[in-house]
């Protein structure tokens, strides 16, 4: 007999999502820390009113985010070692970019109507504004990754890094509080790249240098130990992910590595991961091109690149994460 049970969970499993958004949003998990109040205090704290906040908190309670007792709302566990902003496991950074996606994710019907993304998003044309403000909302959440992926990789022996595409190129902030002594290099296309400066010295990195460029077209104009895409290859054409590796790999000094990560890579029978695979949907609404690649497509780039020792695993904020060293 055939039940309605698995599409009633996928409905009911979408308002729990949207409160806990609500509550990042909001800054409800940071600020409670370790302590315990009443929707009346975290109401004036929040500058909201606190009947109709109390519904949320209770919300957030009914699904463990949250614990009540006698009207005091607490983190739950899990609330307490992810959701506050406070904490080096902090996995609520792209909250505010997680918005714009979901919002996108609306559009998916309309998109395939209109075959054209609904929601474009081109980075190309992007004017100096509406860069800034993009680069700003992806800063804090480059960090929190920059800091992941300073202790998933050994950088002792590592002289110089380049984070190629990397926004305002918070991720070597992250980096380089584990391993301070690196030579910090951020590739970023021409927009991008003249406000990145100024966002780098609000996070007291003022040293970085930026290197304006286009890895589909070209590499960096120097040699590194590492380079690191992150949500880069995902967003480009088939031919355009192709050559931004094989350019990747021209950064590199004999015997670097590159590490590529996102959540956009999907298992090769095109099934699961599960982040992969609806992100795949998001990318019909934001790009003209793009999608997330097969493990196989990444692999056989990477091999063409030089790239030997490749390896495929998972951060703790559950990025795909692909590791190649550079060799003869």
């Amino acid at each position: 007999m055939v039940d309605s049970d698995r599409i009633d969970k996928l409905i009911t499993g979408v308002p729990p999502a949207l409160a806990l958004r609500a509550g990042l949003d909001l800054g409800i998990f940071t600020w409670l820390g370790g302590d315990a109040a009443t929707a009346d205090s975290l109401g004036a704290a929040l500058k909201v009113e606190p009947a109709r906040l109390s519904r949320l908190l209770y919300a957030l309670a009914s699904i463990g985010l949250l614990d009540v007792e006698d009207g005091q709302f607490r983190n739950g566990a899990e609330a307490s070692e992810f959701l506050d902003a406070s904490k080096p496991t902090y996995r609520g950074g792209d909250h505010v970019l997680l918005r714009e996606l979901w919002g996108a994710d609306l559009l998916t019907a309309e998109s395939l109507r209109q075959n054209r993304p609904a929601a474009l998003h081109d980075f190309s044309e992007a004017g100096p504004e509406s860069a800034a403000a993009f680069s700003r909302m992806l800063a804090p959440g480059g960090v929190i990754f920059g800091r992941n992926l300073a202790r998933e990789l050994d950088l002792s022996a590592v002289r110089s890094v380049i984070d190629i595409g990397g926004g305002a190129g918070t991720i070597l902030v992250g980096l380089r509080e584990r391993w301070p002594h690196i030579a910090a290099t951020l590739m970023e296309l021409p927009t991008v790249a003249a406000v990145a400066p100024a966002i780098l010295s609000e996070y007291g990195a003022g040293d970085m240098v930026v290197e304006e460029g286009d890895i589909t077209v070209a590499p960096s104009t120097g040699l590194h130990d590492l380079a690191i895409l992150k949500a880069v290859v995902q967003v480009l054409p088939p031919d355009q992910a192709r050559s931004s590796i094989l350019n990747a790999a021209r950064c590199l000094t004999q015997g670097g590595e590159i590490a590529i990560a996102g959540w956009g890579v999907v298992d090769d029978d095109r099934l699961g991961p599960p982040e992969g695979v609806f992100l795949n949907l998001t990318f019909l609404n934001l790009y003209r091109a793009g999608e997330s690649y097969t493990e196989g497509q990444y692999r056989g780039w990477m091999a063409e690149a030089g790239f030997r020792d490749i390896s495929r695993s998972q951060l703790t904020d559950g990025t795909t994460f692909f590791r190649g060293r550079l060799t003869d």
